[in-house]
């Protein structure tokens, strides 16, 4: 599998979990090395662009991906 295409810039990947080594690489090996489809931050960005990825959204938060992309289809259309 390809690494995904927001490793560069992506702050999850750059050492978000610090604390957290064990954790974070195992997350880093399935989404960020892994098949980057399953990661909700990459459906985010695919969906609405990198800016609109949330900091908080960690990989492995696909339930939130409809939220998140609904409250910035709202905040869009209410401007």
């Amino acid at each position: 599998m390809a690494e995904c295409e927001c490793l560069p810039k992506c702050p999850f990947f750059n050492d978000k979990m610090a604390s957290k080594p064990a954790s974070a690489q195992l997350m880093k090996d399935t989404y960020c090395l892994g098949d980057s489809a399953d990661c909700a931050r990459h459906r985010v960005f695919v969906a609405a662009g990198g800016l609109n990825v949330p900091a908080d959204l960690y990989p492995s938060q696909v339930d939130r991906v409809p939220g998140v992309l609904e409250g910035l289809r709202s905040s869009s259309s209410g401007r």
